[in-house]
């Protein structure tokens, strides 16, 4: 068995990596369990100038690493630049702040004249089950924060994209890290079980599908090891009558595009009062229809192909019982001649319950317009979801804005007058089906360490 990368823009295979077996994956996590034991004792600072080192490699093979990334999953080619520099971005914030982020804390007991504190010390061993959709920066946000902590990496990457899993590999090992403290495994799903239950890993870390999640917590929790899961998300963007409806809909139409519609925290559902539906649907289309599709590898495209055909026509036979359903189609909604697995950009209004643009995740370029009465009704539609990623709400009122984000949106991570969007220095991270613990900032970093209670009389 082997795993084939595939260019998804012209259907041409790339190349061919094979499957590693049990006996090597055995020894793969022997040999890191053993470098991680000896990185654990390694200094902050050392920790700090080999982070620093990967995110300067980083930028000095950006271009072969966006040519990479889009060669394997299509992704446009300047987006693909952007991600190669945001990964050096995480980088080199985790090695600025991790070794306060992770400095032990004073407790107060003045009933005794004991020194107490807290103390962050690594667990060891993580594996972090990966998407394809941003095949560097999701696995460097996980990288960059565990091994300043201290611990190792096991990367079990999507099938899809093993040429960015080995670069990745790549970036560490050239930085100067343990040869043995970050590997990348070609495993099937049997051996990826088997890794999660293995004695020698001690947290797993997963982004991806709602089943994926289910299937690695209930592997995970049979071995009372800690998980960390970012699922599905299905973000709402709420558009009040007092938007500013030309800088709301560039902000929406981005958010749709971005990564040619494949983020789990784009804009999906857009929740339009009623006073402003009509001219929002009408600039929707307009904008959208402004999109580029073609070669990923040209500048001037803004849409490149999904990154499977089998996920194109997934997307598409959510568009088409959509339609059945009731739904209108404004804009695109047919699938493309020729090869590649392109899907053009989509805006379907008056969308329901019941049909697969309200009730499912669209992981592609594709606007569900929902019309509303008031903010009441917004609110109540855009928690009507299982899905808690990331939600939106545009309105010249900050303060409205800001309330209703605050508490009345159910999610992770909610915007006022801008796209979601992840940062270092955020927790990143959902509720209910989009999954839970953080990612990023002083959250995503303490979740796979010993919280380590200290008292010395």
């Amino acid at each position: 068995m082997s795993w084939t990368a595939t260019n998804p823009a012209t259907g041409e295979d790339l190349d061919e990596y094979p499957e590693m077996s049990g006996e090597v994956m055995e020894e793969i996590l022997e040999a890191a369990h053993r470098a991680q034991r000896a990185w654990r004792t390694t200094g902050f600072p050392e920790r700090a100038r080999k982070m620093t080192r990967a995110a300067e490699i980083l930028r000095e093979r950006s271009e072969d690493y966006a040519r990479l990334m889009t060669q394997e999953m299509g992704k446009p080619l300047t987006e693909a630049r952007g991600e190669v520099e945001k990964c050096a971005w995480v980088c080199e914030y985790y090695a600025e702040n991790a070794e306060e982020q992770l400095a032990s804390e004073p407790v107060d007991t003045p009933e005794t004249e004991a020194s107490t504190y807290v103390a962050f010390r690594p667990i060891g061993l993580v594996l972090a089950i990966m998407p394809w959709n941003f095949p560097f920066w999701q696995v460097f946000r996980f990288a960059a924060p565990n091994l300043m902590a201290g611990n190792g990496g096991i990367l079990k990457h999507a099938p899809n994209v093993p040429g960015c899993a080995l670069a990745i590999e790549e970036v560490f090992h050239d930085a100067g890290f343990p040869p043995e403290l970050f590997r990348s495994v070609m495993v099937d799903l049997d051996l990826t079980g088997r890794i999660i239950e293995h004695p020698l890993v001690r947290g797993v870390t997963l982004t991806g599908s709602v089943g994926a999640g289910k299937a690695v917590a209930a592997h995970a929790g049979g071995k009372l090891k800690k998980t960390v899961l970012e699922l599905g998300g299905s973000d709402p963007y709420i558009i009040l009558e007092d938007a500013d409806l030309d800088a709301t809909v560039e902000t929406c139409v981005a958010s749709r595009m971005l990564n040619s519609g494949q983020s789990c925290i784009a804009a999906k559902r857009f929740l339009v009062v009623e006073p402003l539906r009509e001219e929002f649907e009408r600039r929707m289309v307009e904008r959208m229809s402004l999109a580029v599709m073609g070669d990923p590898m040209d500048e001037a495209t803004t849409l490149g192909p999904q990154a499977r055909p089998d996920l194109r026509d997934e997307l598409h036979r959510q568009v088409r019982e959509s339609v059945e359903a009731g739904a209108r189609l404004l804009l695109g909604g047919e699938l493309p001649a020729g090869p590649g697995a392109f899907y053009p950009a989509t805006v379907l209004a008056d969308v329901e319950p019941g049909m697969p643009a309200y009730d499912e995740e669209l992981f592609g370029p594709v606007a569900s317009i929902i019309g509303v009465g008031d903010e009441k009704e917004a609110i109540r539609v855009a928690n009507d979801t299982p899905f808690g990623l990331g939600g939106a709400v545009f309105t010249s009122d900050r303060e409205r804005g800001e309330r209703l984000a605050v508490d009345e949106l159910d999610a992770g991570a909610c915007f006022v007058n801008a796209f979601v969007r992840s940062d270092p220095r955020l927790p990143f991270g959902g509720v209910k089906e989009s999954g839970y613990g953080r990612e990023l900032s002083p959250f995503g970093i303490r979740e796979f360490v010993n919280i380590k209670t200290v008292w010395v009389e």
